[in-house]
């Protein structure tokens, strides 16, 4: 299974159309959001395109590929218009006979710890900064960094998770950073 991961779109119809041309251009099997999806939040500007309702449009007809957990920027009402589940604020995907705890960070994260093995994986977004740390006994944190606000001088940018390695790529499909898994 090959899945392309993206976070904290953020509204942006701009970047909603380049993450579904990369999701196209990847062949990936399911495309997994890690919340913050249709708005921007009080501590961000407005991204580039911000047009919630585009974003909805082009989001809903992949409704069977899509994997999603609920930001911190996202309301009850959000669940009303988009037409796969989201409201979880975590799931789990098992890759590799690896145990990857996927939530968006502002709940779990490396400060609070859910409930992991060691060697389990916990992915969320929330930052805006790509990351990939080890942490632990033998865990990691991963992270896509944003698909259209990135901070700390990253990219726009996802990550591809393919059995046994994770690579992040910038929007135009630019490889900058691999990991064995």
């Amino acid at each position: 299974m090959k899945y392309l991961i993206a976070s904290d779109l953020h509204g942006s119809a701009y970047y909603c159309r380049r993450l579904v041309d990369a999701f196209a251009r990847e062949q990936a099997d399911r495309l997994v959001l890690l919340g913050d999806i249709l708005y921007h939040g009080p501590r961000n500007d407005l991204p580039r395109e911000y047009a919630p309702k585009e974003v909805i449009a082009m989001l809903n007809p992949l409704k069977n590929r899509i994997l999603a957990v609920r930001g911190n920027c996202e309301a009850d009402v959000d669940q009303m218009v988009l037409e796969f589940p989201f409201a979880s604020d975590f799931a789990i995907l098992e890759v590799n006979n690896k145990l990857i705890y996927v939530t968006h960070g502002h709940v779990h994260n490396l400060k609070n710890l859910p409930p992991l093995c060691p060697g389990d994986i916990l992915m969320h977004g929330h930052t805006h900064i790509p990351a990939w740390e080890e942490f632990g006994e033998g865990s990691l944190y991963l992270n896509p960094g944003s698909v259209s606000i990135p901070k700390n001088g990253s990219c726009c940018s996802y990550m591809v998770l393919d059995g046994t390695q994770a690579v992040w790529k910038d929007l135009d499909g630019t490889a900058y950073h691999r990991l064995s898994l």
